[in-house]
């Protein structure tokens, strides 16, 4: 459905605001550039501005124009009549998200907040947008899993603006540095270490990772991979590391699995993914090749998901805490939301667990030698 044209003065406005273009007490455009700017009439540019005063965002002075609404403390009233937390996720419906969802929303449920849920599917934009709605339907807090938290967030303003306005938030998996804020992830360090040193310690040398470094997740595994293998004092051959983004997560992995065992004579004989789901995928092509796991090639995933176990070969994962990391963030988003802005609550990282099934073996060729 098209934009209406108000609501597109609306919007520009609001996100000027957002981005502290416009800041508290500061007068907006006038009427008469709003209308020249967005080619639309003297009654449309009235009815955005009516709205945004409604809901707190401007407000007008008689004979001297309107101006930015200072948002920077929310009523006691508000406060009382408001228990709303959001919880947003890169994705709701899929792998392990329902299960951080559920720990999370059970929590929240318990303490009389009512859960609303967004996902950003990993996009700049949607991410963008979804603060634009917490703040401006003042939620009283918010559960965040940051979109792809490698690099430097375009949105960062938005994350400042929570702080103005009292919103606490805390960060889930992953984190932006640049912020430091609140968190509840795993030590994917050590998880990426854990699964290449399973390997190696079962005679395996020629291990290909498999990487998403668009998320810091991603980035910190390929960190413990490397490491592991540092520590037994090897090289890690650079051909060996494969990183992607949630873009080509669906395609490149796949596609140079398919072109390494085509290509290189000398072919991995383990690998270590940056999840369950990319090892589901890889066995498609693994099967493709008519070859079996373990017995030509060992496979590592990561997160034990549903999908570790019912896949036609157990997996070998990592331990995610799932339900209980959701738990654990909606207990503390609670402890920040009652004591406003007196919090004072420290991270808090889970240990990763390696859970051995049937996906690994030593390689062939020290079996039988």
């Amino acid at each position: 459905m098209a934009e209406t044209k108000y609501n597109k003065v609306k919007e520009w406005i609001r996100t000027r605001i957002i981005e502290n273009t416009y800041r508290p007490n500061q007068k907006i455009n006038s009427e008469s550039e709003l209308m020249k700017q967005f080619g639309v009439s003297r009654h449309t540019v009235r009815i955005a501005i009516g709205e945004l005063v409604n809901e707190g965002w401007l407000y007008t002075e008689q004979g001297a124009g309107t101006f930015c609404a200072d948002r920077s403390s929310r009523s006691a009233s508000h406060q009382h009549e408001q228990k709303k937390i959001a919880i947003i996720t890169t994705y709701i419906s899929d792998y392990i998200f329902p299960s951080i969802i559920r720990g999370a929303e059970a929590e929240l449920s318990k303490e009389g907040y009512h859960v609303t849920l967004f996902s950003t599917n990993n996009s700049y934009d949607k991410e963008k947008k979804i603060l634009e709605t917490i703040i401006s339907q003042k939620f009283d807090g918010a559960i965040i899993e940051p979109t792809q938290s490698a690099s430097a967030n375009p949105n960062i303003n938005y994350y400042l603006n929570l702080d103005v306005l009292g919103i606490p938030y805390l960060m889930i998996n992953a984190f932006y540095e640049e912020l430091e804020p609140v968190h509840v992830v795993m030590d994917d360090e050590k998880g990426g270490y854990l699964q290449t040193k399973h390997l190696l310690e079962l005679g395996h040398s020629h291990i290909a990772g498999f990487f998403k470094t668009d998320d810091r997740q991603g980035v910190k595994r390929m960190k413990g991979f490397i490491k592991a293998f540092r520590e037994k004092n090897m090289v890690v051959e650079p051909k060996n590391i494969v990183t992607y983004s949630t873009t080509g997560k669906d395609s490149k992995p796949a596609d140079y699995f398919r072109n390494v065992w085509e290509a290189s004579s000398e072919k991995p004989t383990a690998v270590v993914c940056y999840n369950d789901e990319l090892a589901i995928r890889l066995l498609h092509v693994i099967r493709e090749k008519k070859l079996s796991i373990p017995d030509h090639i060992s496979i590592v995933g990561y997160d034990n998901s549903f999908l570790a176990e019912v896949s036609e070969v157990k997996l070998t994962t990592i331990e995610h805490p799932k339900s209980e990391l959701g738990k654990m963030a909606a207990q503390m988003i609670v402890k920040m939301v009652t004591k406003g802005r007196s919090w004072n609550i420290k991270p808090y990282v889970f240990e990763p667990k390696l859970i051995l099934r049937e996906s690994t073996m030593p390689p062939l060729m020290t079996t039988k030698g």
